[in-house]
């Protein structure tokens, strides 16, 4: 019988699913070394977010099929380690969603009527209505950034209020907001608008610091703003001034950048509300994290998919030589195709020319979508989940194959398709490297480094290049290479500036204003 350590504490419905097929111990509190020394005796090991999972009790558990985290987050996990061992890694994140939802709305209203403020002076024995006028939500207009599982519960439940709703997130189709009846908005036009400001995204290189001193400059004096998403996503400095300031009127907080957080800025003004992390804090979310995890262990041990496996899907050994050099490029180009496409997205087509279209591609294509898809989404996609999560988005993929390539050997074409035109990304693997080789009509040679990168369009004349490179000069930024494709002499043309540094925004917008440049976008990659 299959044996199953239980390190955190979990719902006794979990437990109890996997009673029916394994032997179960639970044994939490466990310190690092405790756990290695027993880990060769388990098939499967379950942990929250208090255990970790590290490199050493990966390589210690001789039979580990499969980690649960009763939860959302993977963060605790080795899943590198893990996927080099052929262990499954499988999370739960619906588990979460209602609790995260509703917390969500419940911050909101206490925002609006100011009910931990009320409550404190009340049972401080003094009567001041008056200090506690409050704001209705009806009529108000909130605006949900991130409209994944938990954002998506938000606007239903925000319906129900009677609010107006807007939203921003690049990577829904207007055909799945018209469902939700949200209204999808740019980011700038959010902050704008909004009475209240929901955050609901993963914490990323490119969301970290979103709500800034920048978008707090944007938003009205009366709005109000929830986070119940990650840490990180607000500046804390930047949102403290601003209620000190009076430019807005108050905040929710209820994750942070380090947790446990016990002390913090935020916790120094009346007009912030906080939480310790409470969004998925309820009976019934643990619950369902439980059984969510409990029944995709079950699934690993009877030779079945998991449903919601966090880690690289497996491949072949016949094709593991051919597909793998391909896997970072394929990231990289979903990655670059959603950091330059505009509007919302439509239909993501996939194009493999060579040797590679001979082979199974689901694997590069969940990775394509997970590059795609990382900076919004809030569950890894992989081979398992890749066309439920590009569904649940109403886009749609389309994958084509063709065993001849006219310039290399092989060749991988992401073409994105939204509201507003068509990105179209290329790449391949030369002397083992990942090479980006074109960006829509234009063919280029560029090698990602994992730094940043400026594309601009622009119309090809003397003196531009020239113009560019003062203001990154200006801003003290290196440029370390420089590319340029033309489709003719003073025609369109594309620049790429690999740069040692990011371009702050000023200065890009300073090339912006520059006569004949089209557009300017600073890149990760």
């Amino acid at each position: 019988m299959m044996k199953v350590l239980i390190a955190d504490p979990i719902a006794q419905d979990g437990i109890d699913i996997l009673s029916q097929c394994a032997q179960v111990d639970v044994k939490t509190n466990l310190k690092p070394d405790e756990i290695i020394a027993i880990a060769d005796d388990y098939e499967g090991i379950i942990v929250r977010s208090q255990t970790r999972i590290t490199a050493d009790i990966i390589k210690a558990g001789k039979k580990l099929q499969v980690i649960g985290r009763a939860g959302v987050g993977v963060d605790n996990i080795d899943i590198e380690e893990a996927t080099r061992h052929g262990i499954i890694v499988v999370n739960a994140p619906t588990g979460n969603t209602i609790s995260a939802a509703e917390h969500s709305i419940a911050l909101m209203l206490a925002l609006a009527r100011h009910i931990p403020a009320a409550n404190a002076s009340l049972k401080s024995g003094a009567w001041r209505r008056s200090d506690f006028m409050g704001t209705e939500v009806r009529g108000k207009t909130l605006g949900v950034v991130g409209l994944g599982n938990v954002g998506s519960d938000v606007t239903r439940r925000a319906r129900g209020l009677e609010m107006k709703i807007i939203a921003y997130d690049p990577f829904i189709s207007t055909e799945i907001a018209q469902n939700l009846q949200v209204e999808l908005v740019t980011l700038e036009q959010l902050l704008e608008e909004s009475d209240f400001i929901s955050l609901h995204i993963p914490l990323t290189e490119s969301t970290r610091g979103i709500i800034g001193a920048r978008a707090l400059a944007m938003v009205k004096p009366t709005v109000r703003i929830i986070n119940t998403a990650r840490g990180g996503l607000i500046d804390d400095e930047a949102l403290v001034n601003s209620i000190n300031e009076g430019r807005i009127a108050g905040a929710a907080i209820d994750v942070f950048a380090k947790e446990p957080c016990t002390e913090s800025i935020l916790f120094e003004n009346d007009k912030i509300i906080v939480t310790p992390h409470l969004g998925a804090s309820t009976t019934e979310a643990q619950t369902l994290a439980a059984t969510e995890v409990a029944r995709q262990i079950v699934d690993v041990f009877k030779g079945k998919p998991a449903r919601y496996a966090v880690n690289a899907p497996f491949i072949s050994v016949e094709a593991l030589p051919v597909l793998m050099p391909f896997m970072k490029v394929s990231s990289t180009l979903g990655s670059l195709a959603s950091q330059l496409a505009e509007g919302q997205m439509k239909t993501i087509n996939i194009r493999y020319n060579g040797d590679i279209a001979n082979y199974d591609t689901n694997t590069l294509k969940a990775v394509i979508l997970g590059g795609l898809l990382e900076e919004i989404s809030e569950e890894r996609v992989n081979l398992v989940n890749a066309n439920i999560v590009a569904s649940r988005r109403g886009l749609k993929v389309v994958e084509q194959k063709e065993a001849t390539c006219e310039n290399y050997s092989n060749l991988i074409t992401v073409e994105v398709v939204t509201s507003e035109d068509t990105t179209t990304v290329s790449g391949t693997v030369l002397r083992g490297e990942s090479h980006i080789v074109q960006v829509d009509n234009y063919w280029i040679d560029i090698v990602p480094t994992g730094g940043f990168f400026l594309f601009s369009d622009h119309h090809d004349r003397p003196g531009i290049i020239g113009a560019v490179g003062k203001i990154t000069g200006d801003a003290d930024i290196n440029i370390s290479y420089m590319s340029l494709s033309r489709l003719k002499p003073r025609g369109q043309a594309l620049m790429i500036l690999a740069l040692d540094e990011a371009l702050p925004e000023e200065h890009r917008q300073q090339i912006l204003a520059l006569p004949d440049i089209q557009s300017a976008k600073l890149v990760k990659m």
